[in-house]
């Protein structure tokens, strides 16, 4: 059993450096992105596509499957590397990302990218989409879950608490969100800006389960995951994650939260990541 579970670490966690290198050319390729909070949520992402959650490439309306919303939509590049990984186009169209007429936009489109359950552009709105998706999931009886990833920064916006208020009051069995807390917005600290902690009180005054992890460990990720399914009403997983993680030069650094590697960044970010990033 041991080795089965270290054999499936080691599967996401090669998975996770694939989905990371995919981030690092697609932003160069396009000389445009968000390499910062794409690297930080690369585990999250891996372990939600290739374990945890129900779903069907081949299939990606099918209406029992799990949904996965991220709400801090200009991350998108991890979003796009796990579906591209995971069968639902061919990885070759992430050399795309950015172009005119390219299924892969700036911002998560739903009606141009297969494997999408939300647009995402203005930040704040996913939770609350999330919580229409795991209403609807109750009325009709069924038993998917619902997947919404958050960026700190983000739950600077009002309407996250709003629907944060919602979710416990209607007690979402079904309904898990994740905070990348990474510590950095584009324009510095989050909490220099608008302070968010103490995180996990706030939320857990709102009425929400609570669980933190590290946010780069795979088997604290998995456990997280597994725990959700055994909690009544709603759960935020703050996971503690490294704003550009596995690229010595990116990571901490605000600046990196928008901007696009030039060639010699790349070539070195890719070693770096392939040699399993800095610890």
């Amino acid at each position: 059993m041991g080795s089965r579970t270290d054999n499936k670490i080691k599967s996401l966690e090669d998975m996770a450096i694939t989905i990371r290198k995919d981030i690092i050319r697609m932003i160069h390729l396009s000389q445009s992105g968000h390499p910062g909070g794409s690297l930080s949520a690369a585990d999250i992402v891996t372990a939600l596509y290739f374990h945890v959650m129900n779903i069907d490439p081949q299939n990606p309306r099918w209406e029992d499957r799990d949904r996965f919303i991220i709400s801090k939509g200009h991350a998108c590049p991890v979003l796009y590397a796990a579906l591209a990984e995971k069968g639902y186009f061919g990885v070759e169209q992430l050399d795309t990302l950015r172009q005119y007429h390219s299924i892969l936009q700036g911002h998560p489109d739903m009606n141009k990218t297969p494997g999408l359950d939300m647009s995402a552009g203005s930040l704040g709105n996913g939770l609350s989409v999330g919580i229409g998706m795991a209403l609807a999931g109750r009325w009709k009886k069924k038993d998917y879950n619902i997947y919404v990833l958050l960026g700190d920064g983000e739950l600077q916006e009002g309407m996250v608490w709003e629907a944060a208020m919602a979710g416990s009051s209607f007690g979402l069995d079904n309904l898990v969100a994740i905070v990348d807390y990474n510590g950095l917005q584009i324009n510095g600290w989050v909490d220099d800006i608008v302070r968010i902690s103490p995180l996990a009180d706030k939320w857990r005054a709102f009425g929400w389960t609570v669980i933190e992890i590290d946010g780069h460990d795979m088997n604290e990720i998995l456990k997280a995951f597994r725990k959700t399914k055994k909690i009544r009403g709603p759960v935020t997983i703050i996971a503690n994650t490294i704003k550009g993680k596995s690229v010595s030069f990116m990571e901490n650094i605000a600046e990196w939260h928008g901007k696009a590697p030039n060639d010699e960044q790349t070539a070195r970010a890719l070693a770096e990541i392939e040699a399993g990033g800095t610890c």
